[in-house]
């Protein structure tokens, strides 16, 4: 059973929502964020990246960061850019990329639902990225950007959502320079409200998707926050964060590629030979994107080439061995370029399929030496790996398109201590 709850979000004014929107915080560096926030005094990128806005900055996790963040926020509520709800509700988020859809609804999750498994995760989480978030929330007390559940598609919930979206009028709607399309519906009638919350009470369980670090962090502030009032209910605001949760049949997984910049002492020659001992290699001509599993793609020196693992790799292995990204690692990023642990090791750089086969040539020709192409992993994989309480190798999805940050906020309405 999961637990929903309505809220009164905090939502810029119509005229100023495309102003305001912005892309995660995580999908960019610093100076990618100054150059998309330049002229812009209204986007969420001086809240979600505050550091832009200091000048001689001692590190982007020092206090005065969170602090900044803090006063934009309230600033951007003071001068009435950001509007507050006069009723709690949920509300429909619609996506619109390269021809299909996805359609979430937005609402509040319960932090005991995750604590509980109610909530799973496929992904380990950093403590420092863990700590960032958390002093971020902590000092805005609020949920700034929203966490990106699925679960399985469920008819009644589709029904419902299909037949507001159909019979009401947008509160949003506009399309980023990107190319997508964002519609946002408010469900106004508490009566609907109650429906969703009902059905989603026989919905077994929720997956994260994408933001296992906003979770962990938006859980730790809650605990905090118990910690400093014991007599707390359960229900207040800070008992709940902020998600968009989609139908598992919406979601389109995009290829996590992989870009390593060396051969780890190995001539080209020496390499191939080594490649060749768990996988099949013929050189391609243009670039090569993996059309099945067990495929991968491989840029050296200007070629291309088609490496298909060997059946000894992958046949009658568990789910987390079959995987195209466990493959890759155990058989040839581990034993062959010395890459043992991806997420630390400084030698390798992972590139979302958005950016194309195009981004990892650029990188091969800059800064890198080898690129991989992977086979996206697949939503039923997934769920699959969170239902057995087990974790994916790190970068192994990749959601397109992202949820845009300010275009609603959930505040957690701390009292005094």
């Amino acid at each position: 059973m999961i637990k929903l709850k309505p809220f009164r979000a905090l939502r810029p004014q119509k005229e100023l929502v495309e102003k305001v929107v912005s892309l995660p915080y995580d999908v960019m560096n610093m100076e990618e964020a100054k150059e998309m926030a330049k002229g812009n005094p209204y986007s969420f990128l001086h809240v979600t990246r505050a550091e832009i806005d200091i000048e001689n900055l001692k590190s982007p996790y020092s206090e005065e960061v969170y602090i900044k963040s803090r006063d934009t926020l309230n600033k951007m509520i003071d001068e009435k850019v950001l509007l507050r709800d006069e009723e709690p509700g949920f509300y429909i988020y619609r996506q619109v990329f390269n021809g299909r859809h996805q359609t979430g609804l937005v609402a509040c999750a319960s932090v005991d639902d995750y604590l509980n498994g109610k909530i799973k995760k496929h992904e380990y989480t950093r403590v420092e990225k863990e700590i960032d978030r958390i002093n971020h929330f902590d000092v805005c007390d609020a949920n700034t950007e929203p966490i990106f559940l699925t679960y399985k598609s469920d008819r009644v919930i589709t029904e419902i959502i299909s037949t507001w979206v159909d019979n009401q009028l947008p509160e949003y709607d506009f399309t980023t320079e990107d190319g997508v399309k964002h519609t946002l519906w408010s469900i106004t009638d508490g009566a609907v409200t109650k429906q969703i919350q009902e059905q989603f009470k026989s919905v077994d369980a929720l997956y994260i998707a994408d933001g296992h670090h906003r979770t962990e962090s938006a859980v730790k502030v809650a605990l905090k926050r118990r910690s400093q009032f014991l007599e707390y209910t359960g229900d207040e605001e800070f008992n709940f964060f902020m998600t968009v949760i989609f139908p598992d049949a919406d979601l389109y997984i995009m290829d996590y590629n992989r870009v390593v910049t060396d051969l780890n002492g190995y001539s080209e020659e020496e390499f191939i030979e080594k490649v060749e001992e768990s996988f099949l290699i013929k050189k391609h001509e243009g670039q090569y994107k993996p059309e099945k599993q067990h495929t991968f793609g491989m840029l050296l020196n200007n070629q291309w080439y088609k490496l298909e693992a060997k059946k000894d790799t992958y046949v009658n292995k568990d789910i987390i061995s079959m995987l195209d990204v466990s493959i890759l690692q155990q058989y040839l990023l581990s034993p062959i370029l010395g890459i043992d642990d991806p997420r630390t090791n400084k030698r390798i750089d992972f590139v979302g399929g958005i950016r194309g086969l195009v981004g990892l040539e650029k990188r091969v020709n800059t800064d890198m030496k080898v690129a991989f192409s992977m086979y996206p992993t697949s939503i039923e994989e997934l769920i699959k790996i969170a239902d057995k309480g087990e974790v994916m190798p790190p970068k192994s999805t990749w959601f397109e398109p992202k949820l845009l940050s300010g275009m609603f906020i959930h505040t957690l309405d701390t009292p005094e201590v």
